[in-house]
């Protein structure tokens, strides 16, 4: 098993470095370090990207909204990490329209704004398609479903977005780092560290089995999100930043409209507020509540705020309620301040990052960040352990983007032989070839030797979710599943799709746990249900409360 062997690599080697947090920082920092020749070992006490890395909006963009604060150089950046990761990853990262509708009386005009799109495009140095001025007709026209009343036209503009979900993003670069050897384990929690010999000693423990080792690195790297403070608190670092919280929430409903543009609307109190297109489902939110701590809950407040707005901006057929919500996202924004104090402007904060460095420690510590910038953070970590002394043996080297047009290629003349998209299931939002490559690249090939061998390796197992059972069968395999949410998720967004009742309804959930755990399945099934509550297993029986064991702590960085 992939965890388990390097879990005993852990405690057995000496690393170059060693990257506590797998977000999307150190998801991205074990990648740059790992192709470049660092000897790299990666940890996070719960699943990769299982905190502030799954609780996005799944966009990547150019941070528009800075420009009415002029951090025209935050944005310049942010266009350009946003234009490297479209030519980067085609087929995983997007250009999607942004469709907005602007109320009279609102604190800047329509001109103004429609302007504002064109210096954004400007800056952005007209990579994406150009904006364009929308009549109240043609808004009604295009999207009848946006509540015209108050409005007196509206803006078209550009970004990115993740086709798949953050999570699944982020494990891209897990699993690239592990190609490139690094040495990377979930549920892994660091317990604190300690300068040893000229090294460091980190102190360890398998937080599902309970034992603890010690893992030795020349260069510590604090990528944990929004736990980065306490654990500079573990290790007696004192830097100047720090982070403050902003929760966001996203409500997941059924499908609103079918075109595939982002709804962007100005909520009641001025902010942003979207409806994201999510294959046959709808994302929207999102919420800016300053939150004194990283762990946060959806309140009822959150879930009125949410569905108030959005049920006085769009034409329903009847107003969305609770009862619509098939699924909640919420996470907190770790935004970096310097100094003592975050200012009384603390909602104008943006998400740019900051390195630290303390050379005498030989440790690094990474505040905020996006995932629009995560290149950027790749390449400043490998420049920052650089400069403590490690050596990267192919400081040039490319470390991410999609595989080359070469096996992209072979992927897609061995998929026609193959006839693959022919067993592209009557609901699927997309052809069964483009969905395998964006999601497994090289690894794709391999599923379609196992279609080949098996034909009812490519059937659906869940209704209402693309996911085939040749892709549960490669999880199983190659991406490092712990526990049934880890699957369900962040591996797929299984869980966002189907509602908890319906997911325990299932039977393709317990195939897929049987594929996934083996003869732990049943026990498995009942941990995640005792974990998330609401819903009954497939037999009608509700999961048994004791049956799910010790309940490990929600994942944090």
């Amino acid at each position: 098993m992939l965890r388990a062997t390097n879990i005993d690599s852990l405690s057995r080697d000496t690393f170059d470095v060693l990257v506590l947090g797998g977000g999307i920082n150190g998801a991205v920092a074990a990648a740059a370090l790992a192709a470049r020749g660092a000897k790299v070992a990666l940890i996070d006490r719960g699943d990769f990207a299982g905190f502030t890395s799954q609780e996005s909006s799944n966009l990547a963009w150019g941070g528009i909204k800075y420009m009415e604060s002029f951090e025209f150089p935050l944005v310049r950046k942010l266009c350009t990490s946003r234009n490297l990761l479209l030519r980067s990853y085609p087929s995983s990262v997007q250009e999607i329209r942004f469709y907005a509708a602007h109320e009279r009386g609102f604190r800047h005009g329509l001109f103004k704004l429609f302007l504002g799109t064109w210096l954004y495009w400007i800056i952005g140095s007209f990579f994406t398609r150009i904006p364009r001025l929308l009549s109240r007709r043609a808004i009604a026209r295009e999207e009848p479903i946006v509540n015209l009343d108050g409005c007196d036209g509206g803006f078209e503009y550009s970004d990115a977005y993740l086709v798949d979900n953050d999570a699944r993003f982020v494990w891209g670069f897990v699993r690239a780092a592990l190609d490139h050897g690094a040495r990377a384990a979930n549920y892994v929690e660091s317990l604190g560290a300690r300068r040893e010999g000229g090294a460091w000693v980190t102190r360890a423990r398998d937080v599902l089995s309970g034992r603890e080792l010690a893992v030795r690195s020349r260069v510590l790297v604090n990528a944990c999100g929004p736990f980065v403070d306490a654990h500079n608190e573990l290790t007696g670092q004192r830097t100047r930043h720090r982070h403050i919280f902003s929760k966001g929430i996203h409500l997941i409903v059924d499908r609103l409209t079918s075109s595939r543009r982002v709804l962007t609307f100005f909520a009641d109190d001025g902010r942003l507020f979207f409806v994201i297109p999510m294959g046959s489902r709808t994302c929207i939110g999102t919420t800016d509540t300053r939150v004194e701590g990283p762990r946060a809950a959806v309140t009822p407040e959150d879930r009125r705020f949410v569905l108030s707005n959005i049920n006085k901006r769009l034409n329903l057929p009847r107003p969305l309620t609770e009862a619509d919500v098939i699924a909640e996202r919420c996470g907190v924004r770790p935004l970096a301040v310097e100094g003592g104090g975050d200012g009384e402007d603390w909602l104008q904060l943006s998400r740019k990052h900051a390195l630290e460095v303390d050379g005498a420690q030989a440790h690094v510590s990474i505040f905020g960040g996006k995932l629009t910038d995560c290149i950027n953070v790749g390449d400043e970590v490998c420049a920052a352990v650089q400069g403590l002394g490690v050596a990267l043996p192919r400081p040039a080297q490319r470390w991410y983007g999609e595989p080359g047009e070469a096996l992209r290629k072979e992927f897609f003349h061995k998929a026609r032989a193959l006839d693959l998209d022919a067993l592209t299931p009557p609901r699927a939002s997309e052809t069964l070839s483009t969905r395998l490559w964006r999601r497994y690249g090289a690894q794709a090939l391999g599923l379609l030797e196992d279609i080949q061998s098996d034909p009812r390796m490519a059937d659906p197992l869940f209704e209402g979710a693309d996911d085939l059972r040749c892709e549960v069968a490669h999880a199983a395999k190659h991406e490092m599943i712990a526990k049934l949410d880890d699957f369900l998720r962040r591996r797929t967004k299984i869980s966002l799709l189907l509602r908890r009742e319906a997911l325990a309804r299932s039977p393709g959930l317990r195939e897929a746990c049987k594929l996934l755990f083996g003869d732990e399945a049943d026990r498995r099934l009942s941990e995640y249900f005792h974990e998330h509550g609401a819903g009954r297993l497939a037999e009608g029986k509700a999961p048994a409360a004791g049956a799910a064991g010790q309940v490990a702590p929600r994942p944090g960085a």
